[in-house]
């Protein structure tokens, strides 16, 4: 293996603002604590929190890397103290609460998966993240179960697209929102059920047909404004509203007796300022329910495109076009 060097090139932050404040840097290489990786990345997912981050609307939680970028994949290069899942040469995706965008990043032991067999590093580089929190909140928060239909907004997004594979393979109808014809052909080749252009078509409208007027058991909204009041009118009696992201607005007029007449539950999570704790648990779920998909070939990420790490300010303009299907990735 190579000596590991003293410094490193990132992308930093200069300032909040547009794509253009992403700067390159020369940083010190980190040193891996107690339980944590030192990883050489090569491939890093480009996500919506990253671009939160950078207009300076999601600011890394305390003691995290102020760089950008959650989550990473690469090879294990130093251990820290009690690190034992992972050794020197191991190839790893893991969650991290910042710093992905930079040649070397630090991971927790307990965090980082073991690369699946068949997966490039480009699609483990887009695993994570998108897994997690399609896991944790369609899974766990919102308890899907087979049989069930569960809604998605924005279904051709990384999340979007990790959640219909996920729901078909646990047996669940799966209805996405998306706004273009491409973008459904593409929902419904990975397994969708029914694609709705939003543009054109009224969801609350299509999926109260396509259940037959029972409404959805889940949706997952990363939405949020508007769509919050008319996820309560696609819901079915009893249904779930998982909401992780608010991209059209915070505040939203919604008519709440419909949460009490329906017997809704609306919740919602975010996945940086969990503790190490709760997203080693998430993982250990993972590695027993999930990897096994992946390894199996059922499961992978859909790769919208890749840039090198010195192009993020073209991979932060292709996320914000909205016109990509899955992830965008940097590489080493």
């Amino acid at each position: 293996m190579e000596p590991i060097p003293t410094q490193m090139s990132v992308i930093g932050i200069s300032r909040p603002g547009g794509p253009e404040v992403l700067q390159p840097e020369i940083r010190p290489v980190p040193q891996p604590g107690p339980g944590e990786l030192l990883v050489k990345v090569v491939a890093a997912g480009v996500n919506r929190p990253d671009v939160a981050q950078r207009s300076g609307h999601y600011p890394p939680p305390p003691g995290a890397s102020d760089l950008p970028g959650l989550e990473i994949a690469g090879e294990v290069v130093a251990v820290g103290e009690g690190a034992t899942r992972h050794a020197v040469g191991a190839q790893v995706m893991s969650l991290v609460a910042g710093g992905g965008y930079a040649q070397y990043c630090i991971a927790a032991d307990a965090q980082a998966m073991a690369v699946p067999p068949g997966f490039s590093m480009i699609e483990a580089g887009a695993t994570p993240e998108t897994l997690m929190t399609v896991w944790h909140n369609v899974f766990e928060r919102g308890a899907l179960q087979a049989g069930e239909t569960l809604l998605v907004h924005g279904g051709s997004s990384g999340i979007g697209t990790m959640a219909i594979q996920l729901a078909k393979a646990f047996g669940a109808r799966v209805v996405v929102t998306v706004g273009s014809a491409d973008k459904a052909e593409a929902c419904l080749k990975l397994g969708a059920d029914r694609a709705i252009n939003y543009k054109t078509e009224d969801f609350v409208a299509v999926t109260k047909e396509f259940t037959g007027g029972r409404g959805v058991e889940l949706i997952l909204d990363m939405v949020g404004g508007d769509y919050i009041e008319r996820n309560y009118n696609a819901a079915a009696i009893e249904g779930r509203i998982v909401q992780i992201a608010l991209l059209d607005g915070i505040k939203a007029t919604v008519n709440f007796a419909k949460l009490m007449t329906k017997r809704l539950h609306h919740t919602g999570s975010t996945l940086r300022p969990r503790t190490n704790a709760e997203k080693a648990a998430m993982v250990a779920a993972i590695e027993a329910k999930v990897l096994p998909l992946l390894a199996q070939g059922r499961i992978k990420p859909v790769i919208d495109s890749t840039f090198p790490l010195h192009e993020a300010v073209e991979a932060h303009r292709r996320m914000e076009s909205s016109q990509h299907i899955g992830k965008i990735v940097l590489t080493e």
